[in-house]
């Protein structure tokens, strides 16, 4: 009896865990943007992608997203989508693809946690390089105006900002609650304006803003972090969800309007 017990709230812990962001695949399955998959190779890897791209009449800027810890999940397409309904073609490149058991990307994985560790074993020049395929791919696509800016959404903003210094085609960097490099030397490769995104009940990634912000004037480099009054880490993905706060909620709602006006700017 016990065993059956404990089976069904295993059993209950995995549907909730599955049925996490069912919300997120519903939205992005009603869609009416064309999305599709795409295969990039560079050297001996191939990376695949999810793009999306916006009901425009003229050639649009793109946007590189660049996923959370949790891998390319639904909810990253789906704000890929989201770009994409606020007229730029995205790309979301599963950065995991190629490292799962089977020789697969983030859905081969059997847990969160699993996800969450293999990211934190990739090497960083295959993720500048999985990056700058990502780049090429859009920039040269013949919808594509050529202008990219990258976005990137917690492990992700972190590789936002420090894609910012390994890339000098991008016209902008936008780091949504990620941390910055240290390295002076490594801020002052950066070519283009970082506008970070924070929440302002996140004080693990906040406390590092200050030595950022000096450390980038420091460099010469335009940086403007912005904190979203009570909005928690991933707030963005927080405050799309049906049971999002209202702080969450509000946060999203003004971080989409500033990067939607970034990005018009550029």
């Amino acid at each position: 009896m016990l065993r059956l017990l404990m089976a069904a709230v295993a059993a209950i812990y995995l549907a909730a865990g599955a049925s996490a962001q069912d919300w997120a695949k519903a939205a992005l399955e009603k869609s009416p943007r064309h999305g599709e998959w795409v295969e990039l190779k560079h050297n001996d890897r191939k990376l695949k992608a999810f793009v999306v791209f916006p009901e425009v009449s003229k050639k649009a800027t793109t946007v590189l997203v660049i996923h959370e810890i949790f891998g390319l999940s639904d909810w990253v397409r789906l704000m890929a989508d989201d770009l994409a309904a606020a007229g730029y073609i995205a790309i979301a490149p599963d950065l995991l693809s190629g490292t799962a058991p089977g020789g697969g990307g983030t859905d081969e994985f059997k847990s969160g946690d699993a996800v969450r560790k293999a990211i934190m074993t990739l090497p960083p020049d295959q993720i500048t390089a999985d990056l700058k395929a990502s780049l090429e791919h859009v920039a040269t696509l013949p919808a594509s105006n050529g202008k990219v800016a990258v976005a990137g959404f917690c492990w992700g903003g972190t590789q936002a900002f420090r894609f910012a210094a390994n890339s000098e085609k991008l016209k902008a960097s936008f780091p949504f609650y990620g941390s910055a490099p240290t390295d002076l030397k490594v801020l002052e490769r950066i070519q283009c304006p970082v506008h970070g995104f924070y929440g302002g009940n996140d004080n693990r990634i906040n406390s590092t803003l200050d030595k950022t912000s000096e450390q980038m004037k420091a460099a010469g480099k335009k940086f403007e972090p912005v904190l979203y009054d009570q909005a928690g880490h991933g707030f963005m993905r927080a405050g799309q969800a049906p049971d999002a706060s209202e702080p969450n909620k509000k946060g999203r709602k003004d971080a989409i309007a500033r990067l939607t006006k970034l990005l018009e700017g550029l």
